[in-house]
Formats: C-alpha cells, sequence, structure tokens
C-alpha cells in the first residue's frame, strides 16, 4: 500500500541550452498554486493524504508541462489555473480521472 492516497509529480525542469521544457511554461508556479490548493481545501489531511511534488524532467517535454498523478499513473498536461482546479476537485477529491486533459 502506498504512503499517500495521492502523490502528485510536477515536471518543472529547466532546460540548461533554453530548450522547451515544463519549466518554461509556469510550472513551479502550477506546482506551488495545486499545493496551496489543497491545503486550503484541507483535502489533504481530510480524506485523502495528498502530496504534492517537483520532478525533473520526465521525458514528455512535448507533450507539457505535465504533471503525474500516483498511484494510478495517471498523465495529465494543463494550460491553467482553471485545468489544475479541475484535477484537485476530480482527481484528487473525486476520484475521478479528468479525461479531456489526460495523456
Amino acid at each position: 500500500m502506498s504512503f499517500y492516497d495521492k502523490h502528485v509529480f510536477f515536471c518543472t525542469n529547466q532546460r540548461a541550452d533554453g530548450g522547451d521544457c515544463c519549466g518554461k511554461h509556469g510550472a513551479q508556479q502550477a506546482r506551488d498554486y495545486m499545493k496551496n490548493k489543497v491545503a486550503g481545501m484541507d483535502i489533504s489531511k481530510r480524506q485523502n493524504n495528498i502530496r504534492i511534488n517537483t520532478a525533473g524532467c520526465m521525458n514528455r517535454c512535448d507533450e507539457g508541462p505535465v504533471i503525474v498523478v500516483y498511484p494510478e499513473g495517471t498523465w495529465y498536461t494543463y494550460a491553467n489555473e482553471k485545468d489544475l482546479d479541475e484535477i484537485v476537485e476530480q482527481h484528487l477529491r473525486d476520484g475521478r480521472v479528468v479525461e479531456r486533459l489526460k495523456i
């Protein structure tokens, strides 16, 4: 059994050569936004023991920015805070995959 009910990894990689990467698409700010949203909803303690983490390159730059939610191994891309809200509310809180953002 996993220690966390949901463990979310945000690729925040910043390529040294300046190439396209999740970091160029505001990934660190997105990660901070989701972490604060989860904390504000108190779902990380109340029902789901959720952890939001930073990750290095996950080699899906052409689909980025990307996150992966474990233990399901569900990969998502996102464009804005509305997309992140949908992932938090539907997947993390309610346990339903957000099909439109899944990669």
